[in-house]
């Protein structure tokens, strides 16, 4: 079983950057394809990035592109999304979610899924 625990939301301004966490535990994290989700109030949920198991390939939604940047660090076990650039319409739940086979922009894709960190920006 895999465990994913997010972290790093919080009230922020339109205009600033923050940085989101994930950190895996009960498997092998380099093992692990990994991907970002959000999800406002009344909206579907809302693939944002994805990465595969070693890191050297990665895929950015449209809307974020050039604005939010996944990463991973496999020694430390940890899932990162960079946001910079923010606006109010990023308000949102932001998951991170985990799948040992495949990664894509689907949530069915994904087995693993962490508890979600709030993100509110302000204007």
């Amino acid at each position: 079983q895999v465990q994913l625990v997010e972290s790093g939301g919080g009230l922020v301004q339109a205009g600033d950057s923050l940085r989101l966490s994930c950190v895996a535990s009960g498997r092998t994290f380099s093992s692990l394809h990994m991907a970002w989700f959000r999800q406002a109030p009344g909206r579907e949920a809302e693939f944002l990035a994805g990465i595969s198991a070693t890191g050297g390939s990665t895929y950015h939604a449209d809307s974020v592109k050039g604005r939010f940047t996944i990463s991973r660090d496999n020694a430390k076990n940890i899932l990162y999304l960079q946001m910079n650039s923010l606006k109010t319409e990023d308000t949102a739940v932001y998951y991170c979610a985990a799948d040992a086979t495949e990664w894509g922009k689907a949530r069915s894709t994904y087995d693993y899924w962490g508890q979600g960190t709030q993100v509110t920006v302000s204007s």
